[in-house]
Order: C-alpha cells, then structure tokens, then sequence
C-alpha cells in the first residue's frame, strides 16, 4: 500500500523534473538617440556645434547698431546726444561677439556654455534697446528731457561716476548694517518663539500685531528718536528684515517633525544639541525664504529713508537728479538699483545652494 508520504515524495521529484517556465520577455526600453541615429536632413539644418540663438542675437544687436548710426537723431533744443556714435559702435562689437560665438558654439569654452541658456534675452534685449533708441533719440515720441536714450546713460556714466559709485557704496553699507542686524534678530526670535512656549506666549502676539505695520510707516519716529538720520535708517532696514525672518524661522522650527526630536532624545541628546543640530538645521530652508523677503522689503525702505533723511546714498542721489531735472542721471540710479539688488538675490542664492548643499534635491526653490 503506497503511503501517504509515499505520494508527496513522487510529487516532489515530478515537480524537480519537470523544466522551469521560461521568464516572460521584458520590453527593451527605447534607444539613446545618438549622433548616428539623427536624421541626415536634421543634421543638415543646424550645423555641428553652432549656436542658432547667438546668431539671431547677432542680428539683433547689428540691427540695433545700424539704426543708431545711420539713422540721425531728432534735434531736441541742443546739439545732439552725446555718446551716440559710441553707442553704436559698442553693439556692433557686441553683435561680432555673438555671431562668433554663435558659430563656435560649444567650442567657444566658458563664455559660450555662460550666455547660452540666455539666448532669447539677448534678443529681446536687442529689440528693446532698438525701441527705447527709437522712440527718443530718433523719433522724439518720448520727449526729452523727461525720457532720454540709451546713450544717455554713458554720458552719466562718464561725467559723474564718481557721485554715482560713491552713493552705491554708502547704500551697499548702510543696507548691509541694517539687514545683517535684522535678519539676526529675526532668525532668534523666530528659534525662541519656535521652540519655547514661554516666548511663544509673550513675543508672538506683538510680533502678529506690530510686525505687519509697514517700516516706512515709522519713519517720522525713528529720525525723532535716533541720535542721527544713519542709526534711523539702519533701525527702519532693520525691522523690515526682521518680521519675514522672524515669522518664517518660527514656522521652520514649530513645523519639524517631532519624531527627529523622540530619536535624539532616545540617543541621549540634550536640549542644547535639539535646537542646534535638529531644530535649526531642518528649519534652514524657510529661513531662507525669509532672508529673500527680507532683502526686498529692506531695499526699498533704503531707498525711501535715504531720500527723506540720509545725505548720501543711491535714493539721495535719485532726490537730487530729480531736483535738478536731471533725468539721464536718475535713470542711471535706477539701473544701478536693478543690478545691485539683482546681483544680492543672486549672492544670497550662492549662499543658500552652499549652505544647504547637504538637502540637495529636496529644496525646490
């Protein structure tokens, strides 16, 4: 009589016999197109290595030459503008310098590689110098002197550079003083609203009743109670600093998961070592944020103090243009304001991507 056992162990050795099922083929995922596998007519279209956007470029900035040499500006109560053969002469150079780069393209180096993600603008920034010049110099539809040119802008650059560079270098100092002071008292007094119930209960009401007041809207009080129109306007850049910091570190630190903290404990960490290795650190990015609205909200009050108060600094030098009628020069001031507080953002965001380089991939900002 065959036992049961007897049963399973013949099972046992069919199924060891029997051949496996072969696996189901997988499907291949497609191929990285390459050199060889482009099309011959795309290759013939756009040539090995060039760049079809720094040529356009190119002829958008000799476009821009052209209208500004050979087309003759309107006479507006003087001469003529000056710098405008320079002008001219200064994109022609510039459309060389794209049209060879625009053939080089890769092979270019570094400056190729730098310009290139900014192809279009260099065209559109073209064709707005190209109206701007237009619609002054050679067509008068803006009159002067409330509307200058281009050109406009070198004669001020050549004739007062060095009131110019001297009101930016006090502006840069004076908003450095005051925003380094702000975001420093912000980023503390978000950390101790974050962490401690105590402060919460005292500072957060005040900082939700006081912080939203606009710092220019204190103005009158701080030139009264400052011992000098400097401390006054490094106070007023200051507290705009400060509410954004402030605000957002709280939120970065009250919004860290509370499973961090239980493992740090669990590992015996202290409460000096939660906030300065656990709170702090995961609430880096808001802080962050914080900083970038700090920095737009303290330039513009620089500049409103700077025109009521202070004697020096870019909004002093735009209340003077202003009063002279000197409308090139406050031109000018504006375009140096763009690229100053452009060229901070920029530097902060250097900072941030260094900073947080150990959170890379999860900052989307």
């Amino acid at each position: 009589m065959t036992t049961a056992g007897q049963v399973l162990d013949a099972l046992g050795a069919r199924h060891a016999e029997a051949p496996l099922p072969a696996p189901a083929p997988r499907p291949r995922a497609p191929a990285p197109q390459t050199a060889a596998s482009v099309s011959p007519a795309l290759r013939a279209a756009v040539p090995s290595g060039v760049w079809p956007a720094g040529l356009l470029a190119s002829a958008a900035w000799l476009g821009l030459g052209l209208l500004t040499l050979l087309w003759p500006n309107k006479s507006a109560g003087f001469s003529d503008w000056a710098f405008t053969e320079e002008f001219g002469i200064a994109t022609l150079a510039v459309a060389a310098l794209l049209f060879a780069l625009g053939l080089l393209g890769t092979r270019a180096g570094r400056l190729s590689h730098a310009l290139r993600p900014a192809g279009q603008w260099l065209v559109a920034l073209a064709v707005v110098f190209a109206v701007w010049e237009a619609a002054t110099a050679k067509l008068g539809v803006l009159p002067s002197p409330f509307f200058a040119p281009p050109q406009s802008l070198i004669d001020v650059v050549h004739e007062d550079w060095q009131r110019l560079g001297l009101s930016t270098a006090y502006s840069l100092r004076l908003l450095a003083n005051g925003f380094v002071l702000g975001a420093l008292a912000g980023f503390l007094t978000g950390v101790s609203i974050g962490w401690s119930r105590i402060a919460g209960y005292w500072v957060h009401p005040l900082l939700r009743f006081l912080g939203p007041v606009p710092a220019s809207a204190l103005l009158p009080l701080a030139f009264f109670f400052a011992p000098s129109s400097y401390v006054a306007a490094v106070f007023l850049v200051g507290l705009a600093t400060f509410f954004p910091v402030a605000v957002l570190t709280w939120s970065g630190v009250a919004s860290v998961h509370k499973s961090y903290y239980d493992v740090a404990r669990t590992l015996g960490a202290s409460e000096r070592f939660l906030v300065l290795r656990v709170a702090i650190p995961a609430a880096l990015p808001q802080v962050f944020v914080g900083l970038f609205m700090g920095l737009g909200a303290s330039f513009s009050v620089l500049i409103t103090a700077e025109m009521m108060g202070v004697k020096a600094g870019l909004g002093w030098y735009l209340q003077w243009a202003q009063g002279w009628a000197a409308y090139a020069n406050m031109y000018a001031a504006l375009f140096v304001m763009a690229a100053l507080c452009s060229g901070l953002i920029t530097l902060l965001f250097k900072v941030r991507d260094r900073v947080l380089s150990w959170q890379k991939g999860t900052v989307k900002w």
